[in-house]
């Protein structure tokens, strides 16, 4: 396996756990909670982005990549795309 293999494996497993640098476990944090809980982001959850390095354009392409990647999953899996005939 791969350091890239087991960098995905730990990922899939918990990104918490995954041996990651300080900003991308800022990132995923992130956009985790975007994904399973948006209604409770706050100003302290861009400012921890902030913190971790990341600029107005790093956060905004952040959020918009991880919006994007919600509303089009959503789309598809409400069309049914992927999925077998039933």
């Amino acid at each position: 396996m791969s350091l890239d293999d087991e960098l995905a494996a730990e990922l899939r497993r918990d990104h918490t756990r995954a041996n990651l640098p300080d900003a991308d476990r800022a990132m995923l944090d992130f956009v985790v909670k975007l994904t399973e809980a948006p209604h409770t982001h706050t100003r302290e959850d861009v400012e921890k982005l902030r913190g971790a390095g990341f600029d107005d354009v790093g956060v905004s392409q952040i959020t918009m990549i991880a919006a994007f990647f919600n509303y089009i999953n959503r789309v598809a899996d409400a069309l049914g795309v992927g999925k077998p005939d039933e």
